[in-house]
């Protein structure tokens, strides 16, 4: 996870100016997790939630005015400026159940049994030792707590495909970079939940969602948007900075599913659940 270059003006810029357009596109993405989170699991007094590798914000946001009143929700993550994004959100929407603060899901600064439910939302890919990390996300959950993960599926899915799948077919020559690969480490149904097994945990559950994942804006906008704040493909953009055929591709691949307000796609994204037994 550290590997990547998460904490970066460029990627909060890019952030910051579609701001809108990405919580929206993200807004079915984050509520799959949160139903999956809480499915059966009522909310309680004292509840307390740890959201880890949570960026910018969610599902520690939405997690944090489900409990207003009743929990508490912290949120983790190795990069500072994201936090800062995530600090101000929950300013703007008056939640003082929330807090963020820099830590490393590799060695968590929690006492053991401090958390009821633990949430990552497309952070999980990205855990440099994952046992480890689970090991870790083990400890600090209660017994009988939940932990709630959410990843990419396989590459081939219309937001890679119109994007990176076009960059290939212009400069087949580019490979994906090791960090985008990883992006799809859990494309293979079952290795997400195999690993919680692996980790010790019990009553684990994995499912491939379709959910929404519409861009409310132009094509061009959601290239610019794309190559701002996809990380891991950083290095193979950069190499076709400027590339007049490539924009070409991206954006004629973009527009066929452009219906004059947004480009339409689905992500496919496998969602799992597991208890600390």
């Amino acid at each position: 996870m550290a590997e990547q270059v998460w904490d970066s003006f460029a990627r909060l810029n890019a952030g910051e100016r579609f701001k809108r357009q990405s919580a929206e596109m993200g807004e079915a993405v984050t509520a799959a997790i949160v139903d999956a989170a809480l499915k059966g699991l009522p909310i309680v007094d004292g509840m307390r939630v740890l959201d880890v590798a949570c960026g910018a914000g969610e599902p520690s946001i939405s997690m944090a005015a489900l409990l207003q009143g009743k929990g508490q929700v912290v949120g983790a993550d190795m990069a500072a400026l994201p936090l800062e994004v995530a600090r101000g959100r929950a300013r703007k929407r008056g939640l003082e159940n929330v807090e963020y603060m820099e830590a490393d899901v590799h060695a968590l600064p929690f006492g053991d049994a401090s958390f009821d439910l633990v949430t990552s939302r497309l952070g999980v890919m990205f855990f440099g030792d994952l046992r480890k990390a689970l090991g870790e996300v083990r400890r600090v959950l209660k017994p009988g707590g939940r932990v709630a993960l959410l990843a990419w599926g396989a590459m081939e899915q219309p937001y890679f495909q119109m994007t990176v799948g076009a960059v290939r077919r212009v400069r087949p020559e580019l490979e994906i970079p090791a960090g985008a690969q990883t992006m799809f480490k859990f494309g293979e149904a079952g290795t997400l939940g195999a690993a919680l097994r692996e980790a010790g945990f019990g009553a684990v559950e994995e499912k491939l969602e379709k959910l929404r994942w519409d861009w409310h804006g132009s094509p061009e906008e959601m290239w610019d948007y794309f190559r701002g704040v996809t990380v891991p493909f950083r290095g193979m953009l950069e190499k076709v900075d400027g590339d007049a055929a490539v924009d070409a591709a991206v954006l004629a691949a973009l527009n066929e599913q452009f219906d004059g307000e947004y480009v339409r796609m689905d992500a496919q994204m496998v969602v799992a659940t597991a208890r600390k037994e």
